[in-house]
């Protein structure tokens, strides 16, 4: 049996928002569908998806995703361009270096090189 990853759904109150937020930080377009969702196709082949919820996040998220990227401090402001928010540092050990985001509704994310 194989396994593909072909999407990824992210819990949100206002969909719409977040979807424009990730096209801008990813690329793609947004599309806002029935029923309040949303969704992006990324350049890298991997579908976000946003579902309209209900309650809010109060703790830390169980899943994050990684974005290698060259330059974490360019990233860093592109994101907060857009709305998204530092978390603290740059952290750098020996596998080297990392920022945590939190995006428009405070799902962490991070950068890492």
């Amino acid at each position: 049996m194989d396994f593909r990853l072909e999407q990824v759904v992210v819990d949100s109150a206002e969909p719409g928002r977040l979807v424009r937020f990730w096209a801008g930080l990813l690329g793609g377009e947004p599309v806002e569908r029935d029923g309040g969702w949303a969704h992006v196709e990324t350049p890298g082949g991997v579908r976000m998806a946003f579902q309209p919820v209900p309650e809010r996040k109060d703790v830390k998220n169980r899943v994050h995703l990684d974005f290698v990227v060259e330059d974490i401090e360019a990233a860093v402001v592109k994101a907060v361009s857009l709305g998204a928010v530092r978390e603290g540092v740059v952290v750098t050990d020996a596998k080297g270096s990392f920022q945590v985001m939190r995006d428009p509704e405070g799902n962490e994310f991070c950068f890492v090189r």
